[in-house]
């Protein structure tokens, strides 16, 4: 742990007291995520080919369900994610009202689903109708923060023409004002209206 003024070498791993829950790990290829109370832990994949992408979204749909300005995002292959524990401690919500992708033979918005711990309720991660076998996981919620930096940090920024006015927006990232097209055959990049 760190502690103010004090330099922080980015390129270890920085696992801060942040929650109930100090068991976290970091390794070359995978790394935990963790709820706040820390009942439930999982472990994904820091790297490709498990890792698909990184963005922030600027949609309404993410304000509301991150109560914040933004959702900082990464996307896994499912056969990569692994439920280290607290599966059972999971509890989801699902709907398609605000979900911009719709579905092109029945004309109906595809549905996300979004599992929450249910004893701290920390959002871990959405499960996007859309986009099969894929999860969307919050950086945030990642147990060693020098990944937000390096690995984790967003490639892409969509829903620009939604950011609040007072957030510059992320430095370098390609920037969209709707789902950014050119990825989502490959990355399964998801949003709302």
């Amino acid at each position: 742990m760190t502690t103010s003024g004090s330099a922080l070498d980015k390129s270890k791993p920085n696992m801060p007291l942040s929650g109930l829950s100090n068991d976290g790990y970091s390794k070359d290829d995978v790394a935990t995520a963790t709820c706040y109370c820390g009942a439930v832990q999982l472990e994904f994949p820091s790297e490709a080919p498990g890792l698909l992408d990184t963005f922030v979204c600027n949609c309404f749909d993410c304000y509301k369900i991150t109560a914040s300005m933004f959702a900082s995002n990464f996307i896994v292959d499912d056969h990569y994610l692994k439920h280290n524990r607290g599966k059972e401690n999971l509890t989801s919500f699902r709907q398609n009202h605000t979900i911009a992708r719709l579905n092109s033979t029945t004309g109906e918005r595809y549905h996300m689903t979004n599992c929450f711990c249910k004893t701290c309720g920390t959002l871990m991660y959405r499960v996007p109708e859309a986009f099969r076998g894929q999860s969307i996981l919050r950086i945030g919620t990642v147990d060693d923060f020098s990944l937000m930096e390096k690995k984790l940090k967003p490639k892409r920024e969509q829903f620009v023409n939604s950011r609040i006015g007072w957030l510059k927006g992320v430095e370098g990232a390609k920037k969209s004002e709707r789902l950014d097209e050119d990825t989502l055959a490959s990355a399964g990049g998801v949003g709302v209206q």
